[in-house]
């Protein structure tokens, strides 16, 4: 269960993406009047390797689990909508959904601020949403429409937000590591006090780049923090069928690993780097084109369900400490779904792209490229 092993690693002193505002009113009276800490322990310990474990023992409040919960529903349901624009053929291409794996992204951003770094591979959407992006932009993006995070040119692979320090999506598997370790690599040189997160799926774990780019991220003590998502499914290939040490966080060798965040900061600003594993899991299939049901069974998907899901993990802790009740959560959630559907609406209303903008953000200027329509017969634009 990711969210036991990552999200609760909070750093109290920041604050939680979802305001006061954005909660139903039934609601507000817990966020405002209850600053009670609560403490809770992980669902399990901390694994480690090469460093010391932190303590199960986690401190939050009432205002920072209803953000969590209200954070992760509104991924979740993003991604639903994502599930059927694709299936409209409102997507085109790949789309890599990420619901979830939800308390990976809350949780992360709950430990550090918006001036540490985060690269990741092409399951960038909720990552995205975490840095602080807008529905409107997630989804005109994914529709490759002018007023996407990218200007529509990048689509579901290639998010991007560099105001928050979001470095994007990237389509080649685990191009984004080396790519990590030079933004920490440029931190350090600015002599700036914050990390780079770069996350990975297991899938990735295997690649030499990942190895090249740790070994001059250790020789250099750079404050790299290399973050495998660990879903147990490199595409449909399971990790024991892949991995003759599945144990990802002890990957580094001489870097230390750990299954936690807020340590992972305060360790990579004072040592140098450190390998994450999250242990966590998909619902869909590696993108939309993969059912998912191949390689693994309908018992495990809703086993998984019903005993890991982050959403209702953190649902339990609402209940059970008695910050909200059922009713006040179903109309979060209902809140959350006419948010998802208004910003879908009004991302269809955003115009596609000019046809040259095929041409800008090029390297090689002048070079006489010409575009065409789909039947090779309309002319549509020549680059001079």
């Amino acid at each position: 269960m990711a969210l036991s092993r990552l999200s609760l690693r909070s750093n109290r002193f920041l604050q939680p993406s979802t305001t006061t505002a954005a909660l139903p009113s039934s609601l507000r009276r817990h966020v405002s009047t209850d600053t009670t800490p609560i403490t809770i322990e992980t669902a399990v310990p901390f694994e480690s390797h090469l460093c010391d474990a932190p303590s199960r023992s986690v401190e939050t409040s009432s205002s920072e689990i209803l953000s969590f919960f209200r954070d992760m529903a509104r991924m979740r349901r993003m991604e639903i909508a994502a599930d059927s624009l694709y299936k409209s053929k409102l997507i085109r291409g790949f789309c890599h959904l990420y619901d979830g794996q939800e308390a990976l992204a809350v949780g992360m951003e709950a430990a550090i601020t918006r001036k540490d770094a985060i690269i990741t591979s092409y399951r960038d959407h909720c990552t995205f949403l975490g840095r602080g992006g807008e529905l409107v932009d997630a989804f005109s993006e994914l529709m490759g429409r002018k007023w996407g995070c990218s200007n529509g040119k990048g689509g579901s692979m290639h998010f991007y937000k560099k105001d928050a320090c979001f470095y994007g999506g990237h389509g080649i598997v685990g191009a984004q590591i080396p790519l990590g370790c030079g933004l920490a690599f440029a931190q350090k040189y600015s002599k700036e006090e914050f990390v780079t997160f770069t996350l990975y799926g297991d899938g990735a774990a295997n690649q030499g780049q990942l190895f090249e780019a740790l070994n001059i991220a250790a020789l250099w003590d750079l404050p790299a923090i290399l973050v495998c998502e660990n879903n147990h499914y490199g595409m449909g290939t399971a990790t024991w069928r892949s991995a003759k040490s599945p144990a990802y966080f002890k990957r580094g060798d001489y870097v230390p690993g750990l299954k936690a965040c807020k340590f992972a900061k305060e360790h990579a600003l004072k040592n140098g780097p450190i390998v994450l594993e999250m242990d966590t899991y998909r619902y869909h299939g590696h993108s939309m084109s993969d059912p998912g049901s191949t390689y693994r069974t309908r018992d495990e998907v809703s086993g998984v369900r019903q005993v890991r899901d982050p959403i209702e993990r953190v649902r339990k802790l609402l209940l059970s400490h008695d910050i909200a009740t059922e009713k006040e959560l179903k109309d979060m959630e209902k809140e959350v779904r006419k948010e998802v559907d208004d910003a879908v609406a009004q991302a269809k209303e955003s115009p596609v792209p000019e046809p040259s903008e095929l041409f800008t953000n090029m390297y090689v200027k002048d070079c006489g490229v010409e575009s065409f329509g789909a039947d090779r017969k309309e002319l549509k634009v020549t680059l001079a």
